[in-house]
């Protein structure tokens, strides 16, 4: 299942589509209470995310409200829609996509500060949910080659090259190294792990400089 601004591609068998903006607090519990309607929801991925740069001196208050609900908000919404279900089948997975970012980085005052709540959040829940079976994680990536990242940075650039110069394994991560993380967090046999977050940053979280 997927949500977003478009369609997935069609084809792909037992996918499901809706859109929805996720700034949007009343399109968003909308399709929220339509999802658990219409699907028996035992996991949650919150993979939705936007950086809106700026420096301090340029940065506009109101990206802050605008990413708290996308970060923040629009999970919860989701989340407390699909809950009931997975309560009573004592099963359930939720997983956020936040950022290495979280820890700091220039130009990410409102993308830095809503990702780091997205942490308190998650462990917020898996205390509360535990006794229900249903476990709650994070995973924290660092440079990922996705259309996001090249809207801020120049495709096959020399900043890009930097970049992945500046990463421990000397290379920016893949949307399958997300995902490899992602299986193991979603597995029935994760049942004892929860409340973490793991850093897929290929050693950038670690703070020391390559040699």
């Amino acid at each position: 299942m997927s949500l977003g601004l478009e369609m997935p591609a069609a084809g792909q068998e037992n996918l499901y589509g809706y859109t929805v903006d996720l700034t949007d607090a009343a399109a968003t519990a909308k399709v929220a209470a339509e999802i658990a309607a219409d699907h028996a929801i035992d996991a949650v991925v919150h993979n939705a995310g936007a950086i809106l740069p700026a420096l301090l001196s340029d940065a506009n208050p109101n990206d802050v409200l605008t990413l708290a609900q996308l970060h923040l908000a629009a999970p919860m919404a989701l989340t407390q829609a699909v809950l009931p279900g997975m309560t009573e089948r004592g099963f359930g997975r939720i997983l956020f996509i936040t950022s290495r970012a979280s820890m700091g980085m220039p130009t990410r005052s409102a993308y830095a500060a809503t990702k780091a709540g997205v942490h308190g959040l998650m462990r917020t829940w898996a205390l509360e949910l535990a006794p229900s079976g249903i476990t709650v994680n994070a995973i924290a990536p660092g440079p990922v080659l996705t259309e996001n990242f090249w809207g801020i940075v120049p495709r096959d650039g020399e900043l890009q090259e930097k970049i992945a110069n500046g990463v421990p394994v000397r290379r920016i991560g893949t949307p399958e190294d997300i995902a490899n993380a992602a299986g193991f967090f979603l597995d029935r046999n994760a049942s004892f792990v929860t409340g973490q977050v793991l850093y897929v940053c290929g050693g950038a979280s670690l703070g020391g400089q390559p040699s």
